[in-house]
């Protein structure tokens, strides 16, 4: 009966704090304000800075830089045009990278972003580099970290607010936070779902796009990665879309991304 009653609760809340996502427009669980996901990313980014080093490579951090601001322009940019600029507020751009060989980048809510040395090699040049930080940054622009914080909340600590959780273990939120982004995460939490994957990749192409980079060569990178990935699980055990299932989105989005680019 208590599992029955806890359940319910957990049903309820997630119902009840469903939103809909504008640039979007699919209904996503929504438990945790902008203003409180930027609060915490901001504190948790400054703490993974303090904890790792930052690249030595002057040319290679340059470019993350270089690439960071146009992808950011963009987003801007597209944001504007669509009447949805007030979803940027609070942001404080930045973009840092990491002396590490993981394959892995990541953006969170604010525009902080963090791109591994390792990654550089299969991106093997801007173009490629802009795929990585289009598809992170276009997560934080569809608040797929608020997503998942939420349904975090609502899973592991009955629905209580962020607020709340960091006001009673700032040690767990913190750490949640880190994990909703799959930095060093102890929680269990699964990565990205296929859907935000899917709305990351269409969203990413438009921004490397409107930056000034060729959306095709998103196909090549995504074939690098699935190449240094070695074999994959099925899809339908894997919460990211399988190899196949992306490079078809991709080709199904780029008529989309290509009306943005000019050469």
């Amino acid at each position: 009966m208590y599992k029955k009653l806890i359940a319910f609760v957990v049903a309820v809340v997630m119902f009840v704090g469903c939103t809909t996502v504008p640039i979007t427009g699919r209904r996503q669980l929504s438990l945790v304000s902008e203003a409180e996901m930027q609060s915490m990313s901001y504190e948790a980014y400054n703490q993974f800075l303090r904890e790792n080093k930052l690249s030595n490579n002057a040319q290679a951090t340059a470019m993350v830089k270089r690439v960071g601001n146009r992808i950011k322009n963009a987003v801007e940019q597209y944001m504007a045009a669509n009447n949805l600029s007030s979803e940027l507020q609070g942001f404080k751009w930045e973009y840092n990278l990491i002396a590490d060989d993981q394959v892995n980048a990541f953006a969170m809510a604010g525009g902080k972003t963090v791109v591994y040395e390792g990654i550089l090699p299969v991106a093997q040049n801007e173009t490629g580099l802009a795929v990585v930080m289009g598809h992170e940054i276009a997560h934080a622009i569809a608040k797929h970290g608020s997503e998942r914080m939420s349904q975090a909340l609502a899973q592991q600590f009955g629905g209580q607010t962020l607020s709340a959780l960091a006001g009673s273990q700032p040690g767990t939120a913190t750490n949640l936070v880190m994990a909703v982004y799959g930095v060093g995460s102890q929680l269990g939490l699964l990565k990205y779902g296929r859907t935000q994957e899917s709305e990351a990749d269409r969203l990413g192409l438009i921004f490397m796009a409107m930056a000034g980079y060729n959306p095709q060569e998103a196909i090549p990178f995504w074939q690098r990665m699935e190449a240094k990935g070695g074999a994959s699980p099925p899809e339908f055990l894997s919460t990211h879309p399988s190899a196949g299932t992306r490079q078809a989105d991709l080709k199904k989005y780029m008529p989309e991304a290509l009306q943005y680019y000019k050469k």
